[in-house]
């Protein structure tokens, strides 16, 4: 997220897709025939899908509650030999620096940044203001992260001229609710195209894509901007001669089929903006996990429990502001040579309690071979259930020894 001093106007920013020509606020209208208008421009939209998403919001954050950071080039990253940039801000990304590099490379590429460690607590504080703003004009909010969410507003079209109003009227709740923040906003009739729409004119945003003008609006943009095309999907599909995603649109289902398996189908509806998959709002929680990647590799139970005790403390603390309990719990370490080892051990009791927690990550612990060094340490819990009143978590049963997997990246815990 970014703020709009220095920025041209937001009017500037927001367009619908492609340009049009009359809207019912452009002339003046007898209120009957206004109330009209607006029922024939809404009608024409079978679903109002919005996907919301804040601009470099943790970095934003930092320049909202730190006015000397406003303009220049923030990272937000813990300040470490091995730390990543958890969000660039607009000021630094021209400079090559983006979220999920190197904080050592981002550096380089940008020598006169301003490093900020993360405060996540303060983070989710402003997410649950903007969530609530959004809340207000859907009937369903599917929040994907703390700074991202799809609504539709299908039943509230009468409270609205256009679907452009209900953007800017969206914008300006967030940037009321959170004293400055801005907010992209991408409207139309699927969960897809809202998503690419809301990144069609970042930061502080606004397109439209009416429903018979979805598949013109995708059919440019590169296949990589397809939901689940990544670095090796698509250099197979960029093989093919398949480019962008009209031509995906546009393919032998054929040859889909013999590149992509059977994903080739779902691919090339969402390349036609076919998705008619609706505003699930989020369930709950079923795991939770805290993890650190060291600066340094420890070895040996003496110099990982410190670690570990942190992480299950972090743990701990997450479910008690979600009101949760934890049924099972879960150790995981990466090698130094990056293979990842997980225990896991159901609990007698849910509990949310930190020292009981911690324990039963350290009795875990002796069931690892601790003799090789460790980059990686996290606590996990899973099985959570809604807290009723206080639990006491007496022994933990039935370990299960998991083993080592495969090296390769490494995955959330739970």
């Amino acid at each position: 997220m970014h703020h709009s001093r220095g920025r041209g106007s937001r009017s500037a920013r927001s367009a619908v897709w492609p340009p049009v020509r009359f809207s019912p606020q452009s002339v003046c209208l007898p209120p009957i025939a206004a109330a009209a208008a607006r029922v024939l421009v809404m009608s024409r939209w079978p679903r109002i899908i919005v996907h919301a998403d804040m601009d470099a919001f943790f970095a934003s954050i930092e320049q909202l509650d730190h006015p000397e950071l406003r303009g220049r080039p923030v990272l937000v990253a813990h300040d470490g030999p091995r730390s990543v940039v958890t969000t660039a801000s607009y000021e630094a990304r021209p400079y090559g620096v983006g979220s999920a590099m190197a904080l050592s490379v981002a550096r380089r590429r940008c020598p006169h940044a301003v490093v900020v460690p993360p405060r996540f607590e303060r983070y989710r504080e402003v997410s649950r203001k903007v969530m609530e703003a959004l809340a207000s004009f859907a009937t369903a909010i599917e929040p994907l992260s703390l700074d991202e969410a799809f609504l539709d507003a299908t039943a509230l079209r009468g409270r609205f001229t256009t679907p452009g109003e209900l953007g800017r009227r969206i914008k300006e709740a967030v940037r009321e609710a959170t004293g400055g923040l801005t907010v992209s906003v991408g409207i139309s009739c699927a969960k897809f195209v809202a998503k690419v729409a809301s990144d069609h004119r970042k930061p502080d945003g606004l397109t439209v894509v009416p429903a018979d003008r979805m598949a013109a609006f995708l059919a440019p943009l590169p296949v990589r901007k397809l939901w689940g095309v990544g670095p090796k999907t698509a250099p197979r599909l960029e093989g093919l001669g398949l480019r962008t995603i009209g031509d995906v649109a546009c393919a032998d289902a054929a040859l889909l089929r013999s590149a992509l398996g059977s994903w080739a189908e779902s691919l090339q509806l969402l390349a036609r903006g076919i998705d008619p998959r609706p505003v699930r709002p989020r369930e709950r929680r079923k795991s939770l996990s805290a993890e650190e990647t060291l600066d340094a590799d420890v070895e040996g139970e003496a110099a990982i429990r410190p670690h570990l005790v942190e992480s299950a403390h972090r743990v701990a603390a997450r479910l008690e502001r979600a009101r949760l309990l934890a049924t099972g719990i879960r150790v995981k370490l990466k090698t130094a040579d990056f293979r990842v080892l997980s225990r896991q051990a159901r609990l007698a009791h849910p509990t949310d309690d930190r020292e009981l927690l911690a324990a039963a990550a350290s009795e875990l612990l002796g069931a690892f071979p601790l003799d090789t060094p460790v980059r990686l340490i996290g606590v996990g819990v899973h099985g959570l259930v809604g807290r009723e009143g206080p639990r006491q978590l007496e022994l933990f049963e039935d370990l299960h020894r998991t083993g080592a997997r495969s090296p390769g990246p490494a995955s959330g815990i739970g």
